[in-house]
């Protein structure tokens, strides 16, 4: 938890200011949205603040911090101040240096004469075909704080949804380092203890498994080097595959049928797939454009493939349920939702809800990951443990026959 210093302004208008307690910075602006306020600044007040901000100037702009910065925008656009002055106060509070560099950049190009779609657009890889075409469409409709505020909610869905599946993976990912851990301390430390006293006994003396286990000791300490360069020119073989299209599409798919792991990410994609386009069609944007924002929006081929199908569906003259029906890859219910979504006139409100469904599948889903991986990572420790006790002491447990 960090502390966070905060800047609102209640239901009559009165200016505000406190402390709050909070995980990120977005989780501290949904705190005091829910409690009624419209917050204006909030600024971590933490000592660690100063350590975050020489850390982050190096690192990615994360979509933590762009949700942040988007609500209030949208808090000071809809409260009258002007987009300038808006970006120059934010600009100033961002810890992330990179960040606050290329927010200097964007105020500098809007006060040259751009507007602020063409501002954001020179840095794609901040800020994404999403919010650069719902800002445009809130610039042509003249209603700016709305396009703002939906910005600001597409990438606070977006780092909920991720740091979700990132919980999902950082469990086995600690376990399996652990393990290598465990091994490795084993090797270095354990058994060149136990092969003294081995030698004591005799090659011939030791029980087969003991043989077997030190004769594999012996194969990953001289030929550790062997193996080593082999396990490196595998991962340089598959890396030049995954450069091309072939293999690029194959590791795509290969990824989506492993167990467990390929259902949560596809049932991922699909919330962020649904929260996506009913964001663009709320805001606006034409059909064809929603797609090819969401073209964008994931480097697996299979399904980059799956949503240009269904806009040259579209082009071709069939509506948008039959064209993601006629790609294979969207689910049944997915299909129906935008068939009643088109039927009714509301497809964005049905791809909220439909939106709001995925991502309670991915909720229960990682809670069912994580019931499944304690229990196997226990297991898969307690077999790598007991076949080095086993192999180290059963010449202890027969030293006797073996003295004989």
């Amino acid at each position: 938890m960090v502390s966070y210093k905060y800047v609102v302004r209640d239901l009559e208008g009165q200016r505000k200011e406190g402390f709050t307690r909070a995980t990120s910075a977005t989780d501290a602006l949904s705190q005091l949205r829910e409690q009624g306020f419209t917050p204006v600044s909030v600024s971590e007040i933490s000592t660690r603040a100063k350590k975050a901000r020489r850390i982050t100037g190096r690192g990615r702009v994360r979509s933590g911090e762009l949700a942040a910065v988007f609500w209030q925008l949208t808090t000071m656009i809809e409260g009258g101040i002007t987009v300038t002055e808006a970006l120059d106060g934010i600009a100033e509070d961002l810890e992330n240096a990179k960040f606050r560099k290329i927010m200097q950049q964007v105020l500098s190009g809007i006060q040259r004469g751009q507007t602020f779609s063409d501002s954001i657009s020179m840095f794609p890889h901040v800020f994404d075909k999403l919010s650069c075409a719902l800002i445009l469409a809130g610039e042509t409709g003249g209603n700016l704080g709305a396009s703002l505020r939906r910005v600001a909610e597409y990438y606070t869905n977006r780092d909920r949804l991720a740091r979700k599946v990132k919980k999902a993976l950082a469990y086995p990912a600690f376990v399996f380092g652990f393990v290598v851990l465990i091994v490795t301390v084993i090797m270095i430390v354990i058994i060149p203890r136990f092969r003294e006293i081995f030698e004591q006994f005799g090659a011939g003396q030791l029980p087969a498994f003991t043989r077997a286990f030190m004769g594999f000791y012996d194969t990953l300490l001289h030929q550790g080097h062997f193996i080593l360069l082999g396990i490196l020119l595998i991962i340089a073989l598959v890396a030049l595959i995954y450069r091309t299209k072939t293999g690029h599409y194959m590791f795509s798919r290969l990824v989506l049928r492993l167990p467990l792991f390929g259902k949560l990410l596809k049932q991922a994609f699909l919330a962020r797939f649904c929260r996506t386009m009913s964001t663009l069609l709320k805001g606006g944007v034409p059909v064809l454009e929603v797609f090819d924002n969401l073209a964008e929006m994931t480097s697996n081929d299979v399904m980059r493939t799956a949503i240009m199908r269904t806009r040259a569906h579209i082009v071709g003259g069939s509506n948008i349920a039959l064209s993601m029906a006629g790609t294979g890859f969207f689910p049944n219910l997915v299909v129906r939702m935008v068939r009643a979504g088109e039927d009714s006139g509301s497809l964005w409100r049905v791809l909220d809800r439909t939106s709001d469904y995925y991502e309670e599948k991915v909720d229960a889903l990682i809670s069912t990951l994580t019931t499944l991986l304690e229990p196997i990572m226990i297991i898969i420790v307690g077999i790598i443990v007991s076949i080095v006790v086993l192999a180290l002491y059963m010449p202890i447990f027969s030293l006797s026959d073996i003295a004989g």
